[in-house]
């Protein structure tokens, strides 16, 4: 495990602990851990020291995530970083598999080491990693993703997936589910894409295009209909579609759908109504064509998605 100031320690730690419980579950010799650094003393976020041993060769090098916010500059966070991401690059050199914890992604990336590959980190900064990193191809839906040797992970509790498949790799399935359910951990995800939340997101975009987001916002039951939105812009289908994807790198019906599934998380959260009701509440006549869009925008079917984030009533 490399630590770093202001890395996450459950991070560091969260790995080591399940890998454990899994030599426990399948009564075998403990996985040998060493927390590594480049420095000689360590503070992660949140000021808690981290006892630190000097970096060796080692044959899986895990990078923690640090604590990452929008207002946060990454290029601060890297900068004073260039020892770790040295580190990173040279353990890669010598063959040894590396893997990334959430935002450690960027730490990975700046040492070169997902150009050209398939990589995912947080949603919440996933197309800032992108922006960053045009080469690398970036897949924010993605838990766990492995490529040429490389490893990366989403946001902060990916960190018992990727754990989760070592032990399989190991153990096996069973192994693993136990171990899963005596840490109380979810192993049957596949994707953080239920746990995107837009409203968190960086909004995208100019006048024009934001203008276009809230007619579309204010006529979600609507039919779709471009001809109509065009012409409520004065411009053509073609202009309108251009200057949107332009803005936004999506169209606006991709907007619009993405809205409607906004719209239908809440009401599944948070109401009894069925889903069809639901479906026709923010615009689907057909209760089929709105699980089949949902189910592709959130990786789960809408019972599913209903079943795992049901919010209690008083």
């Amino acid at each position: 495990m490399l630590a770093y100031p202001g890395c996450f320690a459950s991070e560091v730690y969260g790995v080591p602990d399940l890998l454990t419980m899994a030599s426990h579950v399948a009564d075998v010799e403990p996985y040998a851990v060493t927390v590594l650094s480049p420095r000689r003393r360590v503070v992660a976020a949140g000021g808690t020291p981290i006892a630190v041993r000097p970096m060796r060769d080692v044959d899986v090098l895990v990078v923690p995530g640090f604590e990452l916010h929008p207002r946060l500059d990454v290029d601060t966070v890297v900068a004073r970083l260039r020892p770790e991401i040295d580190a990173i690059r040279t353990c890669a050199l010598a063959g040894t598999a590396v893997v990334s914890i959430c935002v450690g992604a960027f730490l990975v990336a700046e040492a070169g080491l997902l150009d050209g590959r398939r990589s995912t980190t947080s949603w919440l900064f996933a197309d800032e990693l992108a922006r960053r990193h045009p080469r690398v191809d970036v897949h924010p839906s993605e838990l766990v993703i492995t490529d040429s040797g490389v490893t990366t992970t989403a946001a902060f509790s990916a960190m018992y997936d990727f754990a989760l498949d070592l032990i399989r790799k190991h153990h096996g399935a069973k192994v693993a589910r136990t171990t899963a359910r005596i840490a109380l951990v979810d192993d049957a995800r596949s994707s953080q894409a239920p746990y995107v939340d837009a409203g968190l997101l960086a909004t995208t975009g100019t006048a024009f295009s934001q203008s276009v987001k809230r007619w579309l916002d204010h006529h979600l039951r609507d039919p779709y209909d471009l001809t109509r939105l065009a012409d409520t812009f004065h411009v053509s289908t073609r202009t309108l579609l251009r200057r949107f994807r332009a803005e936004t790198g999506t169209t606006p019906l991709g907007h619009l759908q993405a809205t409607r599934v906004r719209r239908a998380r809440h009401l599944l959260e948070t109401t009894d109504r069925t889903v069809t009701a639901i479906a026709a509440e923010v615009g689907y006549r057909d209760p089929g064509t709105f699980t089949t869009i949902f189910t592709r925008l959130t990786a789960c079917k809408p019972s599913t998605y209903r079943t795992t984030f049901r919010r209690s009533r008083a």
